[in-house]
């Protein structure tokens, strides 16, 4: 009887710890089918914004829509709120994980996934811009937001714009970083001929040889996946690029194919342009053009040595600017140039 007893606990781990080793045994021989690599980079960043104060909360808009975001744990009403607006790539969390530190100390910080990024997705047909400014604003009324900044980059332009047309007296200052916003139809069949490669195979890579050229023509300083083995740029791609990859496809195609806006509203709010001025995506021209058609109300702040992703090259002087702009130190405040990248302004 005693015998029996024993024998049915040993026998339940044996077949527990049998059951494990197999797991592990078919993970090792079949790494590329296992994201393991991205799966512990992607960990981290997640408990890295943790850390800086922020929790991921999901909003159902309703029963087709979902939008993920991350927060700021406490909202403090002595701190202005701010919404980070990412770009075309990965999610909010890849795209920001050099800014939340900083930017956490100053502002309610409000980081979605735009829809078809990350966990956020949605099975209505919209792939507008505008739709895209309609369901975070909503998100954010519902977060209780009633009055905010916007900080955005490259895609995330287009719809910060939006977002600051559309609600005007909700949106208190805009940031927009390296965005071609009023670019023209001439002027984007230029720059698509200048980098000669197809823009889908650029902003959707399916092989790793496509996503280190997308990272080489965005920044400028270094090459930052040199020394990053194809296996973990190949997972990166099957978690992010092609999650909801007909969805991201579809979002492209409306945006290369719509034409310039003649009439884009002016935007009443003080707003901040922020360029590399090695930007090989939307070259710096792009934003002067856009700071005369904003007019007086706007301003033009040019980081030196430094590409497309700003907001991964000069970090610091990004966060900075940001932070003297929307904070309101004085009008036009100026802040200390970044030990890691130069900045020079324009007027």
């Amino acid at each position: 009887m005693d015998s029996t007893k024993l024998l049915h606990p040993f026998t339940f781990y044996l077949s527990t710890a049998l059951a494990i080793f197999r797991y592990l045994q078919t993970g090792f021989f079949c790494l590329k089918r296992i994201p393991i690599f991205f799966t512990i980079v992607d960990t981290v960043i997640s408990l890295y914004f943790r850390l800086c104060g922020l929790s991921p909360f999901t909003i159902d808009l309703d029963d087709q829509t979902t939008m993920h975001f991350w927060t700021s744990n406490h909202r403090r009403f002595n701190k202005p709120n701010l919404v980070m607006i990412h770009g075309y790539g990965g999610d909010a969390r890849w795209q920001f994980v050099y800014q939340v530190r900083s930017l956490s100390q100053n502002f309610n910080l409000y980081v979605p996934d735009l829809l078809f990024f990350g966990k956020s997705s949605s099975k209505r047909s919209g792939r507008t811009d505008t739709f895209q400014a309609r369901c975070l604003a909503e998100c954010l009324k519902r977060l209780g937001v009633d009055r905010f900044s916007v900080y955005s980059i490259s895609y995330g332009g287009f719809v910060a714009y939006r977002i600051a047309e559309m609600f005007p007296e909700e949106v208190e200052k805009v940031v927009i970083v390296s965005s071609g916003v009023v670019s023209s139809d001439d002027q984007i069949e230029e720059q698509i001929k200048k980098i000669g490669r197809d823009p889908v195979a650029i902003l959707l890579p399916e092989h790793p040889q496509d996503l280190r050229f997308l990272v080489n023509l965005s920044v400028y300083k270094c090459k930052p996946l040199r020394w990053l083995p194809d296996i973990f740029l190949q997972e990166f791609i099957n978690a992010m690029v092609n999650h909801q990859r007909k969805e991201k496809l579809e979002l492209l195609e409306h945006l290369l194919a719509k034409k310039a806006d003649i009439s884009l509203p002016i935007l009443t709010q003080e707003t901040l342009l922020i360029w590399g001025d090695q930007d090989n995506v939307f070259p710096v021209n792009l934003a002067y053009q856009l700071q005369r058609h904003l007019g007086p109300k706007s301003r033009v702040k040019i980081i030196k040595d430094t590409g497309h992703a700003a907001n991964i090259e000069s970090p610091d002087a990004v966060n900075d600017l940001i932070t003297s702009f929307v904070m309101g130190r004085s009008k036009w405040d100026i802040p200390p140039v970044s030990e890691k990248s130069s900045l020079s302004q324009v007027y």
